[in-house]
């Protein structure tokens, strides 16, 4: 019997730099994605915040699950730096992780550094045109 497509979660099990950013999509480890991503110490993962920019407490559920090995997560929101809701800011200080929103572009900057350096460095990068 022939099976149908399956459709599975964007899923890259590695850490990679990201190497290109721009066009409503993100480059990494030869690959390409279209759409937001969250770059953690499982992988990197496709991500759909429900309103961006407006990011809630379950746009991190992923986050908040590999918290232990997170020490830093950058928020890249788009184009403009966007503070974060004071409920996300708590959620995450209760994790023990410092989180530090700013532009898309710093984000990735900032995260190929902290990576490079082999620090324990999370990012959630909003893709921006």
């Amino acid at each position: 019997m022939v099976k149908g497509i399956e459709i599975r979660d964007a899923h890259f099990p590695g850490r990679a730099p990201i190497d290109a950013y721009g066009n409503g999509g993100f480059r990494f480890a030869d690959m390409s994605h279209r759409g937001s991503i969250l770059c953690l110490p499982s992988g990197i993962h496709g991500w759909e915040p429900k309103a961006p920019p407006i990011l809630t407490i379950a746009d991190f559920s992923l986050v908040l699950e590999q918290a232990a090995d997170i020490e830093i997560l950058l928020v890249g929101t788009g184009i403009d730096l966007r503070r974060l809701p004071q409920e996300v800011r708590d959620a995450l200080r209760q994790h023990r992780i410092s989180s530090d929103p700013m532009s898309t572009g710093a984000a990735v900057r900032t995260y190929n550094v902290l990576l490079a350096e082999d620090r324990a460095v999370a990012a959630a990068l909003i893709a921006v045109d």
